[in-house]
């Protein structure tokens, strides 16, 4: 056992676990429940409030400990940002970008418009396809000091928090798929998942919409605040990652130290950064903390001239708040997360806006392996996400149903033909219906859980489904989804190196900039993955102590027939996750797509609501004849952010890597 374990384990054992029940007896007080508490012993980190108005401080939270000030470990290898430190903010939209093809920004339309070209890079010994320039580079500066795809991955993670705050970060969670050189394929889970408290009335009240037949929370509290937010999972995934199956040859502060040096140096915030920024000004506002990390001063304001007091497009951005958390995992490793000082500052900020948080809920936070989902297409391995995420599952079924409708005749029809976007949509269409009756958390049920997801993805099974599928009739989804509120806020990477270790990875905060409550001093967000629990209480994905919210997020690995590695692909974007990662996988192996090609190709996609999803780039004339087969459809623009966001690596018949990035935000890929 690790010195690390044995400390935590001492650690439960005493200070964290002894005032668990007593903090459990005055928190449920707002939570509509009650407890007897077995030990009189006062907690002896952070004692959680009642629920307090989103503007009054708690009266009773302990104070956050400053950590002692020290100096962070001296990396083994030189980061080069480019940045120099001292460059004011500048508002300058037409700035050259460091670490970051120009070409990205339009000069014609500065503003927020982005080209489409560029996206994409070829190398031989690692790639990096990531959400934004900067982390996909702090991946490939780490393989190129020694480290492997694990390694990267994790600069990656904390670069992301620092660079795409507004989708994931520190305060998130998320999934990891691995296959590694030795041919082991390994599944990470490091999703949040609810506080012990989190009970019968923890949201309340909730009413039925009867309009949409949506349940809702009033005031949003399952959205925003104390009680939106889930125990974040990605510190402790990443280190757990790191130290089984990391290189060994850089330490953990090593691969912490690009997201530093971007947080203390500045970085060029992006159209999709400043974008979010304006959407949640109130927010800024209202939320201090969450303010006082992006919100410019007011001589700074009115030297620029702008009506609100925030950081635009093309501005330098610092987050020395951030920095200080990530220096504090240098110094004291992941643990300090979870029983230290971001643990308290993380669980005083849940509690003063309304959360219920305990010191074990965080204490007793792992990251945990488990079996991936297993399927196959056109002789191609699928190794994606097992419960509690949908999206695996439900991939290998869409792939399957497509698979037994006739593969040649799917050619035959070509991509994005009227034909063949019927025959998606209605393969999309059940499976999506079988998710939302069958996919959640089971819990301790282990062997249950595998025989469902077993049960999904037979061919058997896709085989009955694709006989129904008729050419000229369209079918009616079987149930409605519970889940359609899964926010589409997340971020998914891939990496890639030329030993055959290939990683992707899915995380997220959930909304835009999660529950909008930042540990103060701190800078990063904290979730509200709460929200991806269905209100309804008799929801099979109801909100449960300890419980996962099912989730779509699908990192996924294609691999030849002969388990060497062929492809990796994830993509945010909520329920419609799924239907892009499937539809990539169809462009590539199906119609024989180069990478870029596969991601940039105009998508269409069926969440189950009877209703065809598409980009307009595909020809007006398929849509009437999809209207005429008796499908609704719905425009979803040219380039829709909310179609998903593939970032994908694909391995040649020659071992090169071709790394693509998604036009549709601000991606990019990076590979030597």
């Amino acid at each position: 056992m690790s010195k690390k374990e044995i400390s935590r384990r001492l650690f439960l054992k005493g200070t964290a676990a002894a005032g668990a029940s007593v903090a459990a007896a005055s928190l449920l007080a707002g939570c509509g429940g009650t407890t007897t508490p077995t030990t009189t012993a006062a907690p002896t980190t952070v004692a959680p409030t009642t629920p307090a108005p989103a503007t009054e401080a708690p009266t009773t939270v302990a104070p956050v400990t400053e950590p002692p000030v020290t100096e962070p470990p001296v990396p083994e290898f030189e980061w080069e940002t480019g940045i120099t430190t001292g460059e004011a903010v500048t508002g300058d939209p037409n700035r050259q970008w460091v670490l970051w093809d120009e070409s990205i920004l339009d000069p014609n339309k500065p503003n927020d418009a982005m080209t489409r070209e560029g996206r994409g890079d070829i190398g031989e010994n690692g790639a990096v396809s990531s959400p934004d320039a900067w982390s996909a580079w702090a991946g490939v500066q780490i393989m190129q000091a020694g480290g492997n795809a694990v390694d990267a991955a994790a600069a990656v993670a904390f670069a992301i928090s620092v660079c795409d705050p507004q989708h994931s970060g520190i305060g998130g969670g998320g999934f990891m798929t691995a296959r590694f050189a030795n041919g082991d394929i390994k599944f990470i889970n490091f999703r949040e998942y609810a506080p012990e408290l989190a009970r019968d009335g923890y949201w309340w009240p909730v009413y039925k919409n009867e309009e949409t037949g949506r349940w809702m929370v009033v005031g949003n509290a399952n959205m925003t605040g104390g009680r939106a937010i889930g125990v974040p999972g990605t510190v402790a995934g990443m280190a757990y990652a790191v130290e089984k199956y990391g290189s060994g040859k850089l330490s953990f502060a090593d691969l912490i130290q690009p997201a530093v040096d971007l947080a203390e140096k500045g970085f060029w915030l992006g159209p999709t950064t400043s974008g979010c920024l304006g959407d949640n000004y109130n927010a800024l506002l209202n939320y201090p903390e969450f303010g006082s990390v992006f919100l410019l001063d007011d001589e700074t304001t009115e030297k620029l001239e702008r009506e609100q007091n925030r950081y635009y497009i093309g501005d330098k951005f610092t987050n020395p708040q951030q920095a200080k958390a990530l220096k504090l995992l240098q110094e004291q490793g992941a643990a300090d997360f979870y029983t230290g000082t971001l643990a308290e500052a993380s669980i005083a900020a849940a509690n003063k806006y309304g959360g219920t948080f305990l010191a074990s809920d965080f204490a007793n936070y792992e990251a945990k392996e488990k079996d991936p989902v297993r399927g196959s297409f056109m002789g191609k391995q699928i190794i994606s996400t097992p419960l509690p995420s949908s999206g695996g599952t439900s991939i290998c079924e869409i792939l399957n149903i497509m698979e037994a409708y006739g593969t040649d005749k799917l050619k035959e029809y070509g991509h994005n033909s009227a034909k063949y976007i019927h025959v998606l949509s209605e393969a999309m269409k059940m499976a999506y219906a079988d998710r939302s009756k069958y996919l959640y958390d089971y819990g301790e049920e282990v062997e249950l859980e595998r025989s469902v997801m077993d049960a999904l993805t037979s061919k058997e099974y896709a085989a009955f489904l694709a006989s129904l599928i008729k050419d000229d009739e369209v079918l009616a989804p079987e149930s409605h989804d519970p889940f359609e509120y899964e926010h589409q806020d997340t971020v998914s990477y891939s990496v890639a190196d030329k030993e055959g270790n290939i990683v992707t990875v899915t995380f997220t905060v959930n909304g835009i900039f999660g529950s909008k409550v930042v540990p103060a001093g701190y800078g990063f967000i904290l979730n509200n993955e709460m929200g991806d629990f269905s209100s309804d209480p008799n929801s099979v994905n109801a909100i449960a102590p300890f419980k996962y919210p099912l989730s779509s997020m699908s990192p996924t690995i294609v691999l030849n027939e002969d388990g060497t590695p062929f492809m990796t692909v994830g993509s945010p974007g909520g329920a419609t996750i799924i239907a892009a990662v499937a539809n990539c996988i169809l462009n590539v192996v199906l119609f024989g797509m180069e990478a870029q090609e596969a991601v940039n190709a105009p998508r269409a996609w069926d969440n189950a609501n009877n209703k065809i999803n598409y980009e307009n780039r595909i020809p007006s004339d398929v849509i009437d004849e999809l209207v005429a087969l008796g499908h609704e459809v719905n425009d979803s623009g040219e380039w829709p952010a909310g179609a998903g966001s593939n970032q994908v690596v694909v391995y040649d018949a020659d071992g090169k890597l071709h790394a693509a990035a998604d036009p549709r935000r601000d991606c990019k890929a990076w590979a030597f």
